[in-house]
């Protein structure tokens, strides 16, 4: 059975409409819902998580279905970190904000210590448990509130377009932090993003453009309908503009179906150069 199934959804304001939606997100993968400003990324995303309502069609989440009977049992399962981390301190110094959900969950003393610890050092937030979050840079502060979300042991993350107000080396130290979180608990990661590069961790993209599902498959296959993207106003990222231009030149050893970021592209070069 599929983690999250949607079932011929559809959601309508202003003169916008989501839908009809039919999709099915398989448990433990990390899934890139991309397109462009105002496609129902993350109108989608606060339907998954019960914060708004669909008015026809189904959303199940773990085998439960969306609506007012279970939203609080499914929000349990889901964490979700946001555009502007200050929109969801809550708490007088890092570790506070970090116990926050578990004291809402009524977890004891003794077992909400030791979540809050485990939860900063794995986000490497150790020394800062005492600091006041407004203090912290911005990554600092997407740190602290996936700590917060650890902390709840969910099943989801939905990162809503948590990068986009980080510089670009921000960005790529939380992604590669969320990766390695995902590989440690075992989570899976629904990434809402306007940024194409984002997307070559995924074990599957969804693209989106006016509320409906455009292209959807693994990064290599959206990838290879570069004229779609481009007339979804998207383009390749960076790494496969790369890969092509290397291969029109000539480079061996640089496949269709492997999809690399930055670091494992340069690690690749360095091991095809070393072979020739």
């Amino acid at each position: 059975m599929p983690l999250i199934q949607i079932q011929d959804l559809t959601y309508e304001y202003d003169d916008f409409k989501l839908g009809p939606l039919n999709l099915e997100l398989d448990k433990d993968q990390w899934i890139s819902i991309i397109g462009r400003n105002g496609s129902g990324k993350s109108t989608l995303a606060r339907l998954i998580d019960g914060l708004i309502e669909a008015q026809s069609g189904t959303i199940t989440v773990n085998g439960l279905e969306v609506n007012e009977q279970n939203v609080w049992q499914i929000r349990s399962q889901i964490g979700v970190v946001f555009q502007n981390p200050d929109n969801q301190f809550v708490g007088a110094n890092v570790e506070d904000d970090v116990a926050f959900g578990l004291e809402n969950r009524q977890i004891s003393h003794e077992e909400m210590v030791r979540r809050v610890d485990e939860s900063l050092e794995a986000v490497g937030m150790t020394e800062f448990a005492k600091h006041e979050p407004s203090k912290l840079s911005g990554g600092q502060k997407q740190r602290v509130a996936i700590a917060g979300i650890l902390a709840i042991r969910p099943q989801i993350i939905i990162l809503d377009e948590a990068t986009s107000m980080l510089d670009p080396e921000g960005r790529r130290d939380l992604i590669q932090l969320i990766r390695h979180l995902k590989d440690q608990f075992h989570f899976t990661v629904i990434a809402i993003t306007h940024d194409i590069d984002e997307t070559v961790f995924s074990d599957q993209v969804i693209v989106l453009d006016q509320g409906k599902i455009r292209m959807q498959g693994r990064p290599a296959e959206v990838y290879h309908n570069r004229d779609q993207l481009m007339d979804l106003g998207l383009d390749l990222p960076f790494v496969e503009k790369l890969k092509l231009k290397l291969q029109e030149n000539g480079l061996a050893g640089l496949t269709d179906d492997e999809t690399l970021d930055e670091k494992e592209m340069v690690a690749k070069l360095w091991q095809l150069n070393s072979n020739m």
